[in-house]
């Protein structure tokens, strides 16, 4: 894979945006990174396959249309983070994980897949941003995020030329699934740091995804393996297949 091509915006956002709004786009029901998922054999809903057989074709092309992978989203000093404004949504299903024996798995369409422990991830560069987490339920927060790019990742695991999705799996079940070009993007990153510190458990400890393009059910806590793949499989995400919007950028 050659990852220097990023798609190029071939039309204004606002008249993308404009056609979007015919498509079905951004359906709202329910909420932010939470997990509350017990398989990831969940069944698909009749109705979330059918309203995503006829919209998902035009949805997709219309955002990747708009996104554009090198261009950075807006970041901010130190002094604007908010300790208090990112929610925790509280459920029973948060995981506890043994960081002694804990493996970041790198896998599917990629030419050399790896399994890192914590250190070899700290042994990575580390990226900090202080970034607006946007969550659909309607409420923000500007948060530090500290951790490594998926592109960095990337680069060591090499996807093959076919790679065009990634999708990630959590330690409680839940899953997800991105975009080649958002999940390389260089505000992408795998975090194990919030606002200077170790991420706490609550929040996705030891390793959740971190970026400001995407809405914040897309962003996965716990996060234990990531998968390149060359196809979009029928299961695209927890909350996703009960009807949220795929693509979920900002």
């Amino acid at each position: 894979m050659q990852f220097d091509r990023y798609p190029q915006r071939r039309f204004s956002r606002r008249q993308l945006m404009q056609y979007a709004g015919l498509s079905g786009m951004g359906l709202f029901l329910g909420s932010c990174g939470a997990s509350n998922s017990t398989s990831v054999f969940k069944p698909l809903h009749p109705q979330t396959a059918n309203v995503r057989a006829l919209f998902e074709p035009l949805n997709q092309g219309i955002e990747e249309l708009i996104f554009q992978a090198k261009n950075p989203a807006p970041e901010y000093p130190v002094s604007a983070i908010e300790p208090n404004a990112l929610l925790i949504n509280s459920f029973d299903t948060t995981p506890m994980i043994d960081l002694n024996s804990f493996k970041l798995v790198i896998d599917g369409a990629v030419n050399n897949p790896l399994q890192l422990n914590m250190n070899d991830v700290r042994s990575l560069p580390l990226i900090s941003m202080v970034i607006r987490h946007v969550c659909v339920e309607g409420w923000a927060a500007i948060v530090q995020w500290g951790g490594v790019r998926l592109y960095d990742l990337a680069k060591l695991v090499q996807p093959k030329a076919g790679a065009r999705y990634v999708y990630f799996e959590s330690a409680d079940s839940y899953y997800e699934s991105w975009d080649i070009a958002s999940a390389l993007h260089p505000q992408t990153i795998l975090a194990y740091q919030k606002n200077g510190s170790d991420i706490p458990v609550e929040n996705g400890a030891p390793l959740r995804l971190a970026s400001p393009i995407k809405l914040g059910y897309k962003q996965s806590k716990w996060v234990t393996r990531v998968t390149f793949t060359n196809e979009l499989r029928q299961r695209r995400g927890y909350w996703v297949d009960e009807g949220y919007e795929w693509f979920a950028g900002l």
